[in-house]
């Protein structure tokens, strides 16, 4: 591929007539930040704009969220956004994507209803159209007809999406699993994907995640069994923690709540706010007088209370993390108490898990996570569904999605073996530009891409060199010396004065850090007068002095910051 051709991608030129351009922009090669454009002449939709949350590598980011650059010049293209389900990595980055942008949001009743709550934190409320479908819908966007097809996940409200475009049907399954026992009952629209299976399907993008798997996914209902089982043996509290989208998970906690007659309290603001909005909207059945407060857990037994919290990924400052640090202002954990983890582990989280473990057992806790108790369920397919959506939708050309690179590519591997052409198979990743049409898909340029870090208030004001900064500081600590200077005849007025934080314990490392500031000085000493006017030669030589003294007698690094003040 030639630059020029890259480049002319990169414009506002559309794709030729009869080429269904798809660029992802989260999602490939990664868990998480799920993003995927559709263009096809001057009409553009998004299917999906989510987040991903931070681990060890960005420090002090809150938030990470897809660069949508490429988007910049065709703002006045995008016909609407269209949102799978109610998840953090599918929904999270749309209050940051809308901010400069004037353009319908299409969702289901609960996802629609838990984006709410987010364009009122971020002062978008009622500045965004938000347009509610129902599965069996189909929506005109443009060039483009979405149709909306109900699919089975570990939350509700699901659908996958029928994308119809003049080059063909492109159907987006968003994440799923074949369940055929589901918590509500809703099963997977098999009728309408065996429709569109028999009218003809171009292109299928499927979800990856759990690829790598053999067989089926349980049910979300096998849960409720190992539930039941905790409940009946627990003679204390019980303290439960999920994802506060998981809605079917919370209904099983709640189901077994009125069958052992608990009382039911929701802490953290994520779940007591998602459960509230759910309740509203009728996908959560919470009969009158079972759920209690805080207040209520003095006069009430320890084997009538659960706790419903967040903190299933061990979030710092997730109530169940400060549970188990002993710092939550309502719950102490005591020994005879029960706490539930039903939830998998997110890759980068298994240290912070790990060590809110251990603090529950030190406490006296039984814990029952993943490792140890069936009392989680993934909410992606395995092997056999995923090739059972490939069989019932046919489609002519295949691109897995939803995954880290190792999932897109055995799934790949699963389709060639269901019998699709391995030409007409494309592994891609964040960034290709691909295009389809009745013949053939190819890749056929790169877009910008990459990933956005929130940080408070600012997005996009932290860089890869601030990130370095800051692992710098948390693995050597820093250094600051300071030193007076005439800043006429360059001398030294003011002797230098080094103190450090995170490096060294200065009380007993006192001979160290004066012998560091001797060194500064004779450095400076050493120096011409008329140079140490200069505040940049001198910065250079007290930075250069210091970082060989401390390292000849630490062998560390930390980060120096000179101070020179100019009397």
């Amino acid at each position: 591929m030639n630059e020029e051709k890259i480049n002319y991608l990169l414009t506002l030129d559309p794709p030729a007539p009869g080429r269904l351009r798809l660029v992802p922009l989260g999602g490939l090669g990664e868990i998480g930040m799920n993003m995927m454009v559709y263009e096809y002449g001057e009409d553009i939709i998004i299917l999906d704009c989510g987040v991903m949350f931070p681990g060890e590598e960005t420090p002090g980011v809150d938030l990470i969220i897809p660069d949508t650059t490429y988007l910049d010049d065709r703002k006045d293209r995008i016909r609407g956004i269209f949102l799978t389900h109610c998840h953090e990595d599918h929904i999270g980055a749309l209050p940051y994507f809308l901010r400069e942008l004037d353009v319908p949001v299409y969702g289901t009743c609960l996802t629609l209803g838990l984006i709410q709550p987010k364009l009122k934190e971020h002062k978008m409320t009622g500045s965004v159209e938000l347009i509610e479908v129902k599965p069996r819908d189909v929506v005109e966007a443009g060039a483009f007809m979405v149709e909306f097809v109900r699919m089975t996940h570990s939350t509700v409200d699901c659908v996958g999406m029928a994308v119809h475009s003049p080059v063909g049907t492109v159907f987006h399954t968003g994440d799923f699993k074949i369940d055929p026992t589901p918590v509500d009952g809703k099963g997977m629209d098999f009728y309408t994907l065996s429709r569109l299976g028999d009218e003809g399907v171009l292109l299928l993008l499927s979800d990856s995640t759990n690829s790598e798997r053999e067989g089926f996914t349980l049910s979300e209902k096998e849960v409720g069994d190992t539930f039941d089982q905790i409940f009946r043996d627990a003679a204390g509290r019980i303290i439960a923690t999920t994802f506060a989208s998981n809605i079917h998970r919370i209904q099983q906690l709640i189901d077994m709540a009125v069958k052992y007659k608990r009382r039911v309290v929701f802490a953290g603001r994520s779940m007591v706010n998602n459960t509230r909005i759910a309740g509203d909207l009728g996908y959560l059945s919470i009969p009158s007088g079972l759920q209690a407060t805080f207040g209520d857990l003095t006069h009430l037994d320890d084997d009538e209370v659960l706790v419903i919290t967040t903190g299933s990924q061990g979030e710092a400052m997730s109530a169940l993390a400060r549970m188990s640090f002993d710092e939550h202002k309502q719950v102490e954990i005591d020994k005879g108490d029960t706490v539930i983890i039903s939830a998998r582990v997110i890759p980068g989280n298994e240290r912070s898990i790990a060590r809110i473990i251990n603090n529950l057992y030190r406490l006296g806790a039984k814990v029952y996570y993943e490792k140890v108790s069936e009392i989680h369920v993934s909410g992606h397919a395995s092997q056999e569904e995923q090739k059972l959506m490939i069989n019932i939708i046919k489609p002519k050309f295949f691109m897995p999605i939803h995954g880290e690179y190792r999932h897109l590519v055995t799934h790949a591997g699963l389709a060639e073996r269901t019998g699709i052409l391995r030409k007409n198979i494309l592994v891609s990743e964040n960034g290709d530009v691909i295009e389809v049409t009745r013949d053939g898909l190819e890749k056929v340029g790169h877009a910008p891409n990459g990933r956005v870090f929130v940080d408070g208030k600012g997005v996009g004001d932290v860089e890869d060199a601030v990130l370095r900064d800051r692992k710098h500081l948390a693995a050597d600590g820093f250094c600051i010396v300071t030193v007076g200077i005439d800043r006429h005849t360059g001398e030294i007025i003011r002797d230098p004065d080094v103190t450090s934080r995170g490096f060294i314990f200065e009380e007993e490392a006192e001979d160290l850090l004066v012998q560091a500031e001797q060194s500064v000085k004779s450095s400076l000493e050493a120096m011409p007068a008329n140079l140490r006017t200069d505040q940049q030669e001198v910065q250079e030589v007290v930075m250069t002095a210091l970082k060989r003294y401390l390292y000849k007698q630490t062998s560390r690094r930390p980060m120096i910051l000179p101070v020179i003040i100019e009397l």
